[in-house]
């Protein structure tokens, strides 16, 4: 039995086919191989074309294909893992109404902060266990205020994983899961929040059917088969946003173990059996893929929005002709502590930890006469690992001290020196996996069809590559000479 895993990131699609049996992914591909566009049309606002996802997709499983590893009538299920939190609006015939408003679009903040007040900001964290923030439903509300055209038209709202199965399967669903990453979910009542949706005045109609992340949300369509060399009928059996997917691939589902992962953005993702919530909202608690009213499984996430794309931009603005690779091998020939360079890596918008205060990214210390673009580098993976013990600092505030952190060896986690760096400031040691966010699609999709009973049995022979533990250059003075800076900002 063969499962596809479908990755919709913010920089490319990736998939994957792995083999239930082994566990081992036979292939693996990704589409564009330039990072994709993010629409800003003006200052703190991100958007992408849901249908260029989904071109992407196609585009994805063919080169898949084209690897001839395997069989492609051999494929029996498909998974779906998303980029969370965005908001994609269809018409009655599925068409989308307008770009998807991202992850890191800021222009629903100030909607988010007005609605927290107005509901009651101890109903929002004991009931929705978050502010509306710039989530979701934020995003929505200042779709039906700004663009009433376009609300009028709306016939349901989804995130984009939804939006990805409805082109494969054709039917239109979502689940908990999803609806807590939009802060639609009332925990308390297990249902949709019905204060929420009177505040906003959402018809629930918008909300398409609710079903268990690990579930058949749909089948492949006959001539979307034909289209992607595919089987007819083939369920879409799992769906979840990026950050529950990364951890599910990583084997972290139960209470107390931690995931990380630092791709266009960083996150710290830990369990948690308890309604558990930030006071000040800088971390935020959603349904993880295998919560139920009956067994709480709760993701407590810390998200920095700029970690990947904070060294894409030190990679085009300084290194020239060079590949992450070369950027990593150039950074470790600095000394630890950039010779006291420091960078803030907040330049994607709205940082939920800093309060939702966009702070900007910042070069700091600069001495013309010593620094060169290995020292930028360094400082930029540094000032990433920095953010990452800041945020801990507050999972820890809330009850989360993970002994170990597992993570997939990929993005930011290929560097030795960002990897070490993470390790010695956070004090905490790091297993490293060969997975990906595709892989954890697959397996999930494995789950969502009945073939794997738990997650548990579906990682039975996944294995950590390495341990890393932390060493002796703690560089604690300059993380405080980091934080320094940062509240100078605040």
């Amino acid at each position: 039995m063969l499962l596809l895993g479908i990755d919709v990131g913010t920089s490319s699609i990736k998939v994957s086919v792995v083999e239930a049996n082994s566990g081992h992914t036979l292939a693996s591909a990704s589409y564009p191989e330039s990072e994709s566009e993010i629409i800003s049309l003006k200052h703190g606002w991100a958007e992408q074309s849901p249908r260029l996802w989904w071109t992407n997709v196609q585009k994805a499983i063919s080169l898949c294909h084209a690897r001839r590893a395997y069989n492609p009538d051999d494929i029996s299920a498909i998974g779906i893992a998303y980029q969370m939190h965005g908001l994609v609006v269809v018409d009655k015939d599925g068409e989308c109404l307008r770009n998807s408003i991202i992850w890191c679009d800021s222009r629903a903040v100030e909607t988010g902060n007005h609605a927290f007040k107005q509901l009651g900001e101890q109903y929002a964290l004991r009931h929705l266990l978050n502010s509306p923030g710039n989530f979701t439903a934020a995003k929505l509300a200042w779709v039906k205020a700004n663009e009433p055209e376009i609300y009028s038209r709306i016939a349901k709202v989804m995130l984009p994983g939804d939006f990805i199965a409805l082109q494969l399967t054709g039917e239109v669903s979502t689940s908990i899961s999803a609806l807590s990453e939009g802060v639609f979910w009332d925990f308390r009542e297990n249902q949709l929040s019905e204060a929420l949706m009177k505040f906003f005045d959402f018809d629930k109609a918008l909300i398409p059917e609710i079903k268990p992340v690990f579930s058949v949300h749909g089948q492949l369509m006959k001539a979307v088969a034909a289209q992607l060399g595919l089987k007819p009928g083939i369920p879409v059996a799992y769906k979840a946003g990026d950050q529950p997917n990364n951890a599910l691939s990583l084997n972290v589902t139960q209470p107390g173990e931690v995931a990380a992962t630092a791709g266009t953005s960083g996150v710290i993702y830990g369990v948690t059996e308890q309604l558990l919530y930030d006071k000040a909202s800088r971390v935020n608690t959603f349904a993880h893929v295998n919560h139920s009213a009956e067994q709480p499984r709760l993701g407590v996430l810390l998200c920095i929005n700029g970690t990947g794309s904070m060294n894409r931009w030190a990679r085009n603005s300084f290194g020239t002709g060079m590949n992450y690779t070369a950027i990593n091998e150039t950074a470790q020939t600095i000394s630890p502590g950039s010779e006291g360079l420091r960078v803030l890596p907040f330049g994607n918008g709205a940082e939920r930890m800093l309060n939702n205060k966009i702070v900007g990214a910042h070069l700091q210390g600069i001495d013309l006469n010593i620094h060169r673009n290995a020292h930028i580098f360094r400082a930029v993976q540094e000032g990433i690992a920095f953010a990452f013990r800041y945020g801990l600092d507050i999972l820890k505030e809330n009850g989360m001290n993970p002994t170990v952190i597992r993570a997939g060896k990929s993005n930011l986690f290929l560097s030795d020196v960002f990897t070490q760096t993470f390790v010695n400031i956070t004090g905490v040691p790091v297993e490293l996996y060969d997975n990906d966010g595709s892989y954890g699609a697959a397996i999930g999709a494995g789950i969502g069809a009945g073939y794997f009973k738990s997650a548990a049995e579906a990682f039975t022979r996944k294995k950590p590559l390495k341990l890393v533990e932390p060493g002796k250059d703690q560089l604690e003075n300059e993380y405080l000479d980091w934080k320094n800076l940062l509240e100078k900002q605040l």
